[in-house]
């Protein structure tokens, strides 16, 4: 797993005569989506501001948007002193990632250290445990995981085009899928197909094949559908529950990879959007795990970016 330190010679000034304690000081973290950034600011470890900006992940937005939608939130919660900053983000699959996140973020902190890990281990810390498997399931999915010998693993997080599965972008893609074979088919728009065509603005399930490749929706677009299917199902469709079955299905396969390759049994946390706050996703995804003998299983409650805490706290 990616961690990298990307130290100006001020900041690796300033921490040679930093305290003892990891957590004195200005720790600005920060946790990157596909849909927004959430920033926090600690002082001596205690929360004093927490806000959001859009996107600053390269994967969804440009380098340009990326660098404004940074300095906005650095506007509000970066000003004066900062010693220390820890990112997580999705798309961190190399050093090289690491330090192009890193680059941006340097100038708003120029005397920091900045360090740069997946999203994934923001959300294990987030969970409490030093050991186990995070699993996201948000406009993408992936999962991490560490054991405690040190050793680290991951499954999923290759991104829209290749995978994603389980996670907003899926569902909302699914959701088009779906309606298209009813059209194939000759059925009736359903309700799912009908909450789909009103929040796309069309007229007709044909006219989705456009949209979805249009240059004016992209992945974030679709992934904001996926709520579509959770109304539905739990309005009673059965096509949408079923996705919302397999969603869990998907992700709890993304657990037991990284399971199996660490050799631990868990704890698997449950993080995201999606897998904090859809009920039958997360019991399909106990319900699957549970199957293979997997039994601590935790949805997330609290946000992944006060996971930087344990995160500074750990030893170097």
């Amino acid at each position: 797993m990616t961690n990298i330190e990307n130290a100006s010679a001020g900041a690796a000034e300033h921490g040679q005569g930093a305290p003892a304690n990891p957590l004195q000081g200005i720790t600005i973290g920060l946790d990157i989506g596909g849909t927004k950034t959430h920033g926090v600011r600690f002082e001596d470890g205690l929360p004093v501001a927490d806000d959001s900006a859009g996107s600053s992940n390269v994967q969804n937005v440009t380098r340009e948007q990326a660098a404004r939608n940074l300095a906005d939130l650095f506007a509000r919660i970066g000003r004066g002193r900062v010693d220390r900053v820890y990112a997580g983000s999705g798309g961190i699959d190399t050093d090289e990632d690491a330090a192009a996140l890193a680059a941006l973020i340097q100038p708003l902190a120029p005397e920091a250290r900045v360090t740069v890990v997946h999203d994934s281990r923001l959300l294990l810390a987030a969970g409490r445990a030093a050991t186990g498997a995070a699993i996201i399931a948000g406009t993408g999915s992936a999962a991490w995981g560490r054991n405690a010998d040190g050793g680290e693993a991951r499954a999923g997080g290759w991104g829209y085009l290749l995978g994603d599965e389980g996670s907003g972008y899926w569902l909302g893609r699914e959701a088009v899928r779906h309606s298209l074979r009813r059209m194939n088919q000759g059925l009736p728009i359903d309700q799912l197909t009908a909450a789909l065509l009103v929040s796309c603005g069309l007229d007709h399930p044909n006219k989705l094949i456009a949209l979805f490749h249009s240059p004016d929706t992209g992945r974030r677009f679709w992934a904001q559908q996926a709520r579509h299917v959770v109304e539905a199902a739990a309005a009673g469709h059965q096509d949408s529950a079923a996705l919302l079955d397999q969603a869990g299905q998907d992700l709890a396969a993304l657990a037991g990879q990284v399971l199996g390759q660490l050799r631990i049994e868990g704890p698997v946390i449950l993080g995201g959007g999606l897998g904090m706050n859809v009920v039958p996703l997360q019991e399909s995804f106990r319900r699957n795990l549970a199957a293979a003998g997997i039994m601590d299983v935790r949805v997330l409650d609290q946000e992944p970016v006060f996971g930087v805490l344990q995160l500074v706290a750990e030893p170097a």
